[in-house]
């Protein structure tokens, strides 16, 4: 019932975004009912919070199985960042992930979630890198995939950003 309460979130944030899409219809479309979403989350916040959670572990995933033990510290960050970019191609994760989320997720709770996912990787993989500050770094380059990916997805050729992000990765590494 959780699953089916957030594949169905899930389709109508994407469709109608988060402020339009109603609990009436998230039931309706999950087939249940209103006293089972109110069992599972506290309110439709807790929904999206969610729905955005497995999306981040989705996209962490990714990353982590995209890496082979013998890379170098900086051929790891860029295969991240390359699995980072193929993972924001899913079909209304660019909306979900940042567009919705920021709009309707409070900070502390947007942080928390990348802390326990992709942010992480992307501070270890700095870290392991050597660069000084890697939880600043992380936060500034991550704000770059962002911004990638959000133009990758409103149909910018994906690879004058790809070569531009590759650059700007060897260019933070000592």
């Amino acid at each position: 019932m959780r699953s089916a309460l957030i594949a169905a979130g899930r389709k109508l944030f994407v469709d109608k975004g988060f402020a339009a899409t109603g609990t009436p219809e998230i039931v309706a479309a999950a087939g249940v009912t209103r006293g089972a979403l109110y069992h599972h989350f506290a309110d439709k916040e807790a929904l999206f919070a969610a729905v955005i959670r497995a999306e981040a572990e989705a996209i962490a995933g990714q990353i982590e199985s995209s890496g082979t033990p013998d890379l170098s510290p900086a051929e790891a960050l860029i295969q991240g960042g390359e699995a980072f970019l193929s993972a924001m191609r899913q079909p209304g994760r660019a909306r979900l992930m940042l567009i919705e989320a920021p709009a309707a997720l409070p900070p502390d709770t947007l942080a928390e979630i990348d802390a326990a996912t992709g942010g992480r990787t992307l501070e270890e993989g700095l870290r392991a890198a050597g660069v000084a500050e890697p939880a600043v770094l992380a936060a500034l380059l991550s704000s770059a995939y962002d911004r990638a990916a959000l133009a990758i997805d409103r149909g910018d050729p994906p690879q004058p950003w790809h070569e531009a992000l590759r650059r700007l990765v060897t260019g933070l590494l000592p």
